[in-house]
């Protein structure tokens, strides 16, 4: 059979491509994914003007309240504010990729225009969520900024308000899930998805803090093994395999096998782009990732100090406890140069190719009977990114 109609643009089909040796059939999709990695005619670019669209209809949905309940009329005029701040200026990945599986996996008698106001609502609800959990997390990592402005709680007047907005952030997806789904077979499936992925997340993020307490830096915490327990549950859960769940929900995919076999792929992918971000908030632009890095000063568990503490010598463990987790610019300074001696950004182009290879041979291993492009597409969206 040929390709879904939402794989990249490759030069085979899927039947060819299974003819071939595993070896080979990982190289010719790695190769694929790198000459497409730059192209803007993609799916998601196709679907992101119709998704941000939508969200004009979420916050109308969000504070009509107001009508009924007057009373209430200030708290929803904040509502709006805080939905307004934190949900858009994102990339959308994780929402559009609700609507993207969708379209995909559900037969197309099934994609009637109600079908899909309730797939965009879905995918915005991942949105609230990122949102919501962005929020909290800025407050404790003592963040600056987000997408190029100013953290919400950074904000004159907002302060530590900020952890009641992000509580009512999370408190949005349920009341949409319920005004847009109550009626329909999936509905109890997302409540307990989202839910689950919820509390995957916090549960991470908890890992995360203990690992990394303020004011006390224990490089002896930053093992491998630590460190994957906190991406799978921190990242990879909620922004690879909730919005790609979801979707095989709503089309009527609720197999136990089926969802292990995604989650297979998706918490791979997730591992991965948590080190991308890792390397990203010392190495990238922030002109162009729209944040100011904070892992060192920080003291996190992050990807980068994991590698430097299985690579350095004495002496330039040394050098790490003394600086690792200090706010003077200078001390981070040394971190940086220290990971640039140990000539880990190598290190992490390295990775990104022999990860690429091992996510491309599970999908092949794991994504029938599911169409491959889901996958495939994913992947094309994180392979090479710089923010």
């Amino acid at each position: 059979c040929p390709l879904p109609r939402y794989l990249p643009s490759l030069p085979f089909t899927w039947t060819e491509l299974q003819e071939q040796e595993p070896a080979s059939r990982n190289r010719a999709l790695c190769s694929s994914l790198r000459m497409n990695g730059d192209q803007k005619s993609d799916v998601y670019v196709q679907e992101k003007q119709h998704f941000v669209q939508h969200f004009s209809q979420i916050v109308r949905v969000l504070t009509e309240d107001e009508m009924g309940h007057p009373e209430t009329g200030d708290a929803t005029a904040r509502l709006e504010e805080v939905l307004e701040y934190n949900v858009i200026g994102g990339k959308y990945h994780r929402g559009l990729t609700v609507l993207v599986a969708f379209r995909e996996l559900a037969e197309p008698r099934k994609q009637d225009a109600d079908s899909l106001q309730r797939a965009l609502t879905v995918g915005w609800c991942v949105e609230l969520l990122q949102a919501f959990l962005l929020v909290a997390d800025d407050i404790m990592d003592s963040s600056l900024t987000r997408r190029g402005q100013l953290c919400w709680y950074q904000k004159p007047g907002v302060g530590l308000d900020a952890i009641n907005d992000a509580v009512l952030l999370e408190a949005c997806i349920y009341r949409l899930l319920k005004l847009y789904c109550r009626e329909q077979p999936y509905y109890l499936n997302l409540i307990e998805l989202f839910l689950q992925s919820s509390y995957q997340t916090q549960i991470g993020q908890t890992l995360d803090l203990i690992t990394a307490p303020q004011g006390n830096v224990d490089l002896g915490r930053f093992t491998e093994k630590r460190y994957k327990s906190i991406v799978k549950y921190k990242t990879a859960f909620y922004s690879f395999y909730l919005p790609v769940a979801a979707a095989m929900y709503m089309a009527g995919i609720d197999g136990e096998k089926e969802h292990a076999n995604a989650k297979k792929i998706l918490l791979e992918m997730g591992e991965f782009f948590q080190i991308q971000d890792d390397y990203l908030d010392l190495f990238g632009d922030p002109s162009v990732t729209g944040k100011v890095g904070t892992d060192i000063q920080d003291n996190k568990c992050s990807w980068l100090v994991v590698q430097c503490l299985q690579q350095s010598t004495l002496e330039q463990r040394r050098i790490l406890k003394e600086n690792y987790g200090q706010k003077e610019a200078e001390k981070v300074a040394r971190v940086k140069a220290l990971y640039e001696e140990l000539d880990l950004p190598a290190v992490f182009s390295q990775y990104e190719e022999d990860s690429y290879s091992h996510i491309m041979g599970l999908i092949e291993q794991y994504a029938a009977p599911l169409p491959p492009a889901i996958f495939l597409g994913l992947a094309r969206k994180i392979y090479k990114r710089k923010k």
